[in-house]
């Protein structure tokens, strides 16, 4: 090899290794970048505010090809959802500013240039703010309408955003095959939203069987789907169920409806046809709390009069005409749970009113001038506490949105569109802020001066979980809490039969039912005080004066708890109605509250002499002395009627029974 050959290919060695150097150098430069950048958006959607305006500010100062790099992520299967959340917070941060038009520019190339459907609808959701082609007329005073907002695939939604998507479909669908299809979608959308929209079809012939397997699924895969408004749609499916496996679906249901509480669930505030439910705004709560009886009912028909113009029902929805007050419940809640649907048009402001307290913010994120671009669902009125939102989760102008509202004491949780944006915050008492907010008040819907529309109003009062203590009376008769609510520290055996929940002791068979629970102290002579809920041909009983191993109807004695009004139950021998003394002494029968209702019953035993009181009426009165000297009603012996001391009992039979507020006295 002579030397010229040497220095070319010594020359185009070098020439090569640049290259590959280079390639590297901007591999590692890109990768870099790419951390960077996703460094930049993580803050995104679960954001605190100091954290989220350093990544917007960042983001503003982003060169071309760094927006090139983030773009790819919309395609990036890990990172699409973080980005998503940070480009909808920046595009609400320039919305109304200098560099609207051009970034509004550069979405449509990007859109161009997107390989997925994701990123394409991810930007175009994005264009739509800037470009306002999401808003209705405003001037026409016209609600928006579902008819005129483009559906987006729920594929890549969360649940919340997918049961909204669904919803808006349903009211552009066509046809009942169209339907049948959203009704099976929303069947694998879990959650009481997905639940209450598919009963909403029960009543439909073209598509009822598709509603009632869509409720049937959904219920039985959630135990916190309950209530008098699920039980009534569970039961209205049961006959509607068809199909394959049809069989199978009708037995567990009918045994999930036997396990399903009545209480504490979720009940609707608006009926979809007037406003029953609801009145007028009278002053606030310290104003109101001052005022006399008669006065109060004076403001508050006038109030009434004048809510029926400022609200209406328009095609099943709730809607502020946009002049007037707010609209209240007229019952008072505590601690609750709450589900709302909302929309606004176009510069609108609204909010929900907790405890006759201002509010969970609903607006147009486009205000900046009243500090809007921090999205909906803050507590605006807080002073001390956090009022902003952790993120904008708001959906565009003429689209619905939903809030999941919870209370506990003086906290309050808001999640907006299924994303968490008020995390546990203290809500001020913004009337008296040296005061802690009221115990219990109204739920108010605010009036300011823009159109709103509301839907898919629900609501569950959760107990407090305080201990619930005895009257005052009560104390001074020389009674005692066998349960307060709160624990089972007085009894004894099988503990994990019967469980603690929403402050009741509930026997759940499922967790075992072979064994009875007993008082870990025995009692001789009492008057036993405690409320009781039956479900439909549920059987349970009172062991008194018992052993705590044995048959307590022979080795002690059995009060009758039992739905005797069950079709199970028509051959029913007199001493096993309920209130019986089981196999010895009969009850009257009839005064049972209706299956799902809380019954209150008193048992008070001195020596031979027992007495059973239900709801207020004596059923079983009897000296058992006297009704057994010429043997047993049943004619089977009864060892346990010469005891004079024992302990009290549940005696489960394997059906689901509720018991509270049980106490004791001495006799």
């Amino acid at each position: 090899m002579d030397l010229g050959q040497f220095k070319s290919i010594k020359k185009n060695y070098m020439k090569k290794i640049l290259y590959i150097t280079g390639i590297c150098l901007l591999i590692i430069i890109q990768s870099f970048a790419q951390t960077n950048i996703t460094s930049t958006i993580q803050v995104f959607p679960y954001q605190k505010t100091t954290e989220a305006t350093a990544s917007l500010a960042a983001m503003n100062n982003w060169e071309a090809s760094e927006w090139k790099a983030f773009f790819k992520l919309l395609d990036d299967t890990a990172q699409k959802t973080k980005a998503t959340y940070a480009l909808h917070a920046y595009v609400n941060q320039i919305a109304n500013g200098d560099k609207r038009a051009a970034f509004a520019k550069q979405l449509i190339k990007q859109k161009r240039k997107a390989s997925s459907t994701y990123a394409k609808i991810a930007i175009q959701d994005e264009l739509n703010l800037l470009t306002e082609a999401s808003i209705t007329n405003e001037r026409n005073n016209t609600l928006p309408s579902i008819k005129e907002h483009t559906v987006v695939e729920a594929s890549t939604k969360n649940d919340v955003q997918k049961l909204l998507d669904l919803q808006d479909k349903m009211e552009l669908a066509k046809n009942p095959i169209e339907q049948k299809r959203i009704i099976a979608a929303a069947a694998k959308v879990p959650g009481f939203g997905s639940f209450m929209f598919a009963s909403k079809y029960l009543d439909n012939t073209a598509v009822y069987k598709e509603a009632a397997l869509a409720v049937t699924r959904l219920a039985l895969a959630d135990m916190s789907i309950k209530g008098s408004i699920v039980r009534e749609a569970l039961e209205k499916a049961l006959p509607l169920i068809s199909g394959v496996d049809s069989t199978i679906l009708v037995t567990k249901l009918k045994a999930h409806l036997r396990k399903l509480p009545y209480d504490y669930g979720f009940v609707s505030m608006f009926n979809g046809k007037d406003l029953t439910g609801w009145k007028g705004l009278v002053g606030n709560p310290v104003y109101r709390n001052k005022q006399t009886d008669s006065a109060l009912k004076v403001m508050q028909a006038k109030a009434d009069a004048k809510m029926v113009n400022d609200w209406v029902v328009k095609d099943g929805l709730l809607v502020f005409t946009g002049h007037g007050d707010n609209l209240c419940t007229e019952k008072k809640y505590g601690d609750f749970e709450m589900y709302v649907d909302w929309k606004i048009t176009a510069q609108g402001d609204a909010g929900i009113y907790l405890r006759g307290t201002p509010q969970v913010q609903i607006w147009d994120t486009s205000r900046r001038e009243v500090g809007a671009q921090v999205g909906s669902g803050g507590l605006y009125n807080n002073q001390k506490n956090q009022s902003k939102p952790l993120v904008v989760a708001d959906n565009a102008i003429g689209s619905w949105n939903n809030f999941h509202i919870i209370m506990k004491g003086d906290k309050v949780t808001v999640y907006l569109n299924g994303v968490l944006v008020t995390d546990n915050v203290i809500l001020e008492n913004f009337w008296d802020r040296n005061l802690p907010i009221f115990i219990k008040e109204q739920i108010e819907l605010q009036a300011h001066g823009t159109y709103v529309a509301y839907r898919n109003l629900y609501i569950r009062e959760l107990p407090d979980g305080k201990a619930v203590d005895l009257s005052e009376e009560e104390k001074k008769e020389g009674f005692v809490n066998l349960f307060d609510g709160t624990n089972i520290d007085q009894w004894m055996g099988n503990t994990s039969g019967y469980i603690i929940n929403d402050g009741a002791l509930v026997v759940v068979p499922d967790n075992g039912s072979g064994g009875n629970l007993y008082t870990k102290e025995e009692y001789g002579d009492f008057i036993y005080r405690f409320e009781f809920q039956l479900t439909p041909g549920a059987n349970n009983g009172i062991g008194i004066r018992t052993p705590p191993t044995g048959d307590a109807a022979y080795v002690g004695m059995e009060i009758q708890v039992l739905d005797n009004e069950a079709p199970i139950y028509s051959g029913l021998k007199p001493y096993q109605y309920h209130g019986s003394v089981y196999g010895i002494a009969a009850a009257k029968r009839g005064y049972l509250l209706p299956t799902g209702e809380w019954n209150k019953e008193e048992i008070a035993i001195k020596g031979s002499k027992i007495k059973v009181t239900l709801n207020g009426t004596v059923i079983n009165e009897v000296d058992l002395k006297e009704v057994t000297k010429n043997g047993t009603a049943d004619h089977i012996d009864h060892p346990g009627l010469t005891k004079t001391t024992g302990h009290i009992g549940f005696l489960g039979h394997g059906d689901v029974v509720r018991f509270k507020n049980m106490r004791i006295k001495k006799q």
